[in-house]
């Protein structure tokens, strides 16, 4: 006990954070709920996961009818379940690599592998399947990695967001990481993502609304209009860094996994909405 305190003292303070003043995973949910309960007063908690459009009824007017009637990742979908389906050379699928056969499973990713001592995503363990079967990894980002992915979130759609922050110390640390990463401030613009899609959700930039991060990972990867293809979660770390003008991290990198890891646990108990469509 002496040994775990000791440990637990000492993240603590690499973190930067005295051990008293630590909210716990669970306290910092519920003060981040509720914030955005209060600044967007009517929006239901599973709304959020529809991101702007839960908050700008002029756009989704628009937003509803492509969804419903020509979504524009419904090709990627259709290569995914190929992929995730078509048998690698050895003869063993990617179903023999993950539990449940690797459907409706999405709505647990990211998760703390306590063996390994690290935060595993759903992109980094489809990399890692592909590697002990004897194929090479996708390329990052988009591409055949984004359509495999969106067709296992597909795969989810209903189910709750259900990311875990056991009580290791070790966990705690990734969670931490995460949270920093969050609300630090960087890059030549001096911005951290609170302080676009907390503090200013619902307002403008150019001509763009901010969009709440409560609900951001449930819908990913996603297809953006900017980007004319489907894209994955780290794929907009990427662009968001790049936009402060602040060096990015790289794709499945400690510090994304960590960042991942803090915002989905925040959208806990929301419905899994992914692939979606967004600008």
């Amino acid at each position: 006990m002496k040994a775990l305190l000791t440990t637990a003292t000492a993240l603590a303070l690499l973190a930067g954070v005295p051990l008293a003043a630590q909210a716990t995973p669970q306290q910092d949910l519920k003060e981040f709920r509720e914030y955005y309960m209060k600044k967007f007063p009517g929006v239901s908690l599973n709304e959020f996961g529809n991101g702007v459009y839960a908050i700008d009824p002029v756009s989704r007017v628009t937003w509803e009818a492509l969804e419903e009637d020509f979504p524009p990742y419904e090709d990627d979908l259709k290569k995914g379940e190929k992929l995730f389906k078509t048998p690698f050379a050895n003869g063993k699928t990617y179903a023999s690599c993950f539990p449940n056969g690797g459907i409706g499973i999405s709505q647990n990713y990211p998760y703390f592998d306590a063996a390994n001592n690290t935060v595993k995503t759903l992109e980094q363990e489809v990399q890692e399947c592909r590697v002990k079967n004897g194929e090479k990894p996708f390329a990052s980002e988009k591409g055949d990695i984004a359509a495999i992915t969106a067709y296992m979130v597909y795969t989810s759609r209903g189910n709750k967001v259900n990311v875990v922050v056991p009580n290791d110390p070790r966990a705690l640390a990734w969670y931490e990481r995460g949270k920093r990463h969050f609300y630090m401030k960087r890059g030549q613009l001096n911005l951290s993502c609170a302080n676009c899609h907390k503090d200013s959700a619902g307002l403008y930039i150019r001509a763009e609304m901010l969009s709440p991060a409560l609900g951001h990972t449930t819908h990913f990867p996603v297809f953006r209009q900017t980007w004319g293809n489907l894209g994955t979660l780290h794929r907009r770390y990427q662009g968001c860094n790049e936009q402060v003008r602040a060096k990015g991290f790289g794709s499945q990198s400690d510090e994304y996994r960590a960042l991942e890891y803090f915002h989905t646990y925040m959208s806990n108990g929301i419905e899994v909405n992914g692939p979606g469509s967004r600008k």
